[in-house]
């Protein structure tokens, strides 16, 4: 896994050898950070990447010219590594500890963009996209994308749909 753009391209990111979850795709990111890049300009912005695992969005987004990210997940193990990359990397990503849901009802902080990449088999989406809109988390003017399955799916009017191999990104824009 590596960072694919930005200051830091090409750098491996290291992760727990234990580690056996699903990273987004390099083709996907790419993907997704292309829409991004060409929406908005990343200096002076911050990003909240929840479920982060090994960071690599967050590594992604700082690399490319964000000012800071905050990675969080519930994995120890990840929260460990992603601190050590960050400071490896010298870049400005804080990870920390916590279950998602639980953190955005108590976070206080606003993001102009928030990425969440829940497990596909997560059985709360609806639940996760409702809490960032109700803590109004998200600036206005930010974007909130969500990584999923071909079997979640959000009605919302205000949703735009990406679909690259079997990742899917739903994209609000705020």
């Amino acid at each position: 896994m590596r960072i694919i753009s930005g200051t830091h391209k090409g750098r491996r990111i290291t992760k727990p050898s234990n580690f056996n979850s699903r990273p987004t795709t390099d083709k996907a990111k790419e993907a997704l950070f292309s829409i991004i890049e060409n929406r908005y300009f990343l200096q002076h912005k911050n990003m909240l990447d929840l479920f982060s695992g090994t960071g690599s969005i967050s590594f992604e987004f700082t690399s490319r010219g964000g000012e800071k990210a905050m990675a969080v997940d519930n994995n120890i193990h990840l929260i460990n590594s992603i601190n050590t990359n960050a400071e490896k990397f010298q870049l400005n990503v804080a990870a920390k500890k916590s279950e998602s849901i639980i953190f955005l009802n108590n976070c206080q902080d606003k993001f102009n963009f928030v990425f969440a990449d829940p497990p596909y088999h997560y059985q709360e989406y609806q639940q996760l996209k409702e809490a960032i809109f109700a803590k109004e988390i998200v600036k206005k003017d930010g974007l909130l994308i969500i990584e999923h399955g071909k079997e979640t799916i959000f009605n919302e009017k205000n949703v735009e749909i990406r679909k690259y191999g079997a990742v899917h990104f739903s994209l609000f824009s705020f």
